[in-house]
């Protein structure tokens, strides 16, 4: 059976799409039909609707009826996305777009959907808000949403944290597709950020869920949600599939690939898939790998046409590997030059275009923020204007009653004043408590925003690098990035915890050691690191010059002490609160200090940062030089 063949289907038939989409009559029936048919393409390709529509087209424009014109033309433009040709499809939403005044609700909701996608995929993330901007504005959605579009600039832990926060809370526990889709997605991030242990476990939760949504029988589900469950149970295994090649686990990697594949290729018929590309270059290189050269070579020079410039930088190299293998030289050092004038072209403009969309949609952001607290604003001031109408109005019933039972002055008027009492009493509370959880909220959204502004430095520090030749200013912002990150850090824990004043230092201390074995790939990961730090919490002044003297203590460990073989490196972290007294220690078993440390005190700007650090706390460091390793230490207040 070959590798791209299908798995065989049941005896069920199925409906022919097309022939069906042929016997309606009506442009509007006919639109309907075509945007709520989600497998159209299960009998007969996106070229066959594409032409069936350009005759309809053709006749609408022949007998002049405008409203036909336009919903053959989104359609058009739909077909040209689904076969990738995503600048046609771009031309003509646009061209729709000047007139879009003039559509019903759900065609501007279709057309706007479609130019959002389609700027995606050309790489104009700046131009998505716009089109995101008008879609709120229209009522068509409910906010904008940045985090995929800071995810396309090459920030994807600030859009996986604004993403958890955006959708975290909105999903339910019985909505397993739902709940699918939100690990995928979280997966996805934490996969473009080279997190793979914790992406891959993600994508099995995903996978848990979506397996028990295509299996729950209670629940019963039209054709088009099976298939695209199963669609979305294809992308997840293709990404399992790609965690497991990049941990070098090809035997487990090419069957979740393999099935990957397959169900795309069988629910997502006739579109264009990235994914598709994509699992089948993981296949070729995990075959190479295998020195399985023919099943590589099936997978290489099928028709894949890759799209995106990184899947088609990737299949000349792998297809100059494949030919430097067999020993066809000629044909690997055209591949090689192929991706050398593919590189030439793209230096040139793309560090200073990413700049300047990160630039524009980071300004797009703040103005968007600004804009919904000026609402909330404005509507918490009306809510306080109503709210004084009403005591208003609350009076002057009280003041009718008394005239009313004027008879009754004495038992009435000392049960009414009572009972006003107690009901300011109740408000007041009401708006202390109000207004306690409203500046609660605002300094939360504070440690947000300066740990968003500090991500943003760490990613123009990351820019910069790229720019930069000198190994030495390299090094020099490297260690500028990792210090901006142990504070964005610390602002992050804060946010999230519910108590704003204090640090859990277990928590942050093993964040902080996950970011920086992040920056340091080659090593770090066999190193066996023990943290006893539970329990202890401590306040933003503390925390900070901890974090930093972490930073650097953890670095340097990771870049000198174990410079030949880590498996056997250990680090223990230990900090402990007595009363009003702390300690802490940090210890390795690595190569230790050289001998003239002491001399290079001085010079060193990690060892006096340290230093300085350990001041604020209103103590000193102390550093014990042992026969394996070194140990450094203090007591603070």
């Amino acid at each position: 059976m070959s590798l791209w063949q299908a798995p065989a289907q049941d005896s069920v038939v199925t409906p022919n799409h097309f022939q069906e989409f042929q016997n309606i009559n009506g442009a509007q029936e006919r639109f309907n039909y075509f945007f709520n048919t989600t497998n159209r393409y299960s009998e007969h390709s996106a070229y066959d609707w594409q032409a069936a529509v350009n005759v309809y087209h053709n006749t609408a424009q022949k007998s002049n009826d405008t409203t036909s014109v336009k919903k053959y033309e989104l359609m058009q433009a739909q077909l040209f996305y689904d076969i990738g040709d995503f600048s046609k499809s771009v031309a003509i939403a646009n061209q729709l777009h000047k007139e879009i005044d003039n559509l019903d609700v759900a065609s501007k909701r279709i057309l706007l959907d479609l130019i959002d996608n389609n700027y995606a995929k050309l790489g104009l993330y700046d131009r998505q808000f716009e089109i995101r901007n008008e879609k709120k504005n229209l009522g068509l959605s409910d906010k904008v949403i940045f985090y995929d579009i800071y995810s396309n600039l090459g920030l994807h832990r600030k859009a996986m944290d604004d993403y958890i926060k955006d959708k975290l809370k909105t999903i339910k526990e019985d909505d397993y597709y739902g709940q699918a889709q939100y690990q995928s997605k979280v997966g996805n991030y934490l996969l473009l950020d080279m997190s793979i242990p914790t992406a891959l476990t993600c994508y099995k939760k995903a996978k848990g869920f979506i397996d028990v949504y295509l299996n729950d029988i209670s629940r019963e589900k039209t054709e088009e949600e099976i298939a695209k469950g199963n669609l979305l149970k294809g992308i997840i295994e293709g990404n399992i599939g790609k965690c497991h090649a990049l941990l070098k686990e090809y035997d487990i990697a090419i069957p979740y690939l393999e099935n990957s594949i397959s169900l795309i290729k069988e629910y997502n018929k006739g579109k264009f898939s990235s994914e598709m590309v994509e699992n089948s270059l993981e296949l070729a290189d995990c075959h190479l790998q295998k020195e399985e050269y023919d099943k590589a070579k099936e997978y290489l020079l099928n028709d894949l046409k890759p799209l995106k410039v990184a899947n088609i930088l990737r299949r000349n190299r792998l297809l100059a590997a494949y030919y430097d293998r067999i020993g066809d030289f000629k044909n690997s050092t055209e591949y090689l030059k192929k991706n050398v004038r593919i590189r030439d072209s793209l230096n040139r403009n793309e560090s200073s275009m990413k700049k300047q969309q990160l630039a524009a949609v980071a300004g797009q952001e703040i103005e968007y923020s600004k804009r919904m607290m000026e609402q909330q604003k404005r509507d918490l001031e009306q809510s306080r204007s109503d709210l004084q109408a009403k005591e208003e109005r609350i009076n002057i019933v009280f003041i009718s009653l008394i005239f009313t039972l004027l008879g009754f002055a004495g038992l009435v008027f000392a049960y009414l004043k009572s009972i006003k009492n107690q009901r300011l009493i109740a408000e007041q509370k009401r708006i202390i408590e109000a207004s306690l959880v409203e500046k609660d909220s605002l300094l939360k959204e504070i440690h947000h925003r300066v740990k968003n502004n500090l991500q943003m430095v760490s990613s123009l520090l990351s820019l910069q690098t790229k720019n930069t030749r000198s190994k030495a200013a390299i090094q020099a912002l490297e260690e500028g990035k990792s210090r901006v990150k142990a504070m964005a850090l610390i602002h992050q824990k804060l946010y999230q915890n519910d108590d704003l004043s204090v640090i859990e230092m277990q928590g942050y201390i093993e964040s902080l050691i996950n970011s920086v074995q992040s920056v340091y790939k080659k090593g770090g990961h066999n190193i066996n690191i023990a943290i006893d730090a539970e329990g202890v919490e401590l306040d933003i002044d503390r925390a900070i010059p901890f974090g930093l003297i972490l930073n650097e203590l953890v670095s340097n460990s990771f870049k000198y002490a174990f410079p030949e073989d880590d498996e056997n490196g250990k680090i223990y972290i230990h900090l402990r609160k007595n009363g009003e007294q702390g300690y802490f220690e940090y210890s390795d078993n690595g190569v230790g200090l050289p001998e003239d440390t002491d001399d290079r005190a001085n010079s060193s700007m990690g060892i006096r940062l340290m230093n300085r650090l350990v001041n604020q706390l209103q103590s000193s460091l102390n550093i014990d030089k042992t026969t394996e390793g070194v140990r450094f230490w203090f007591n603070f207040k």
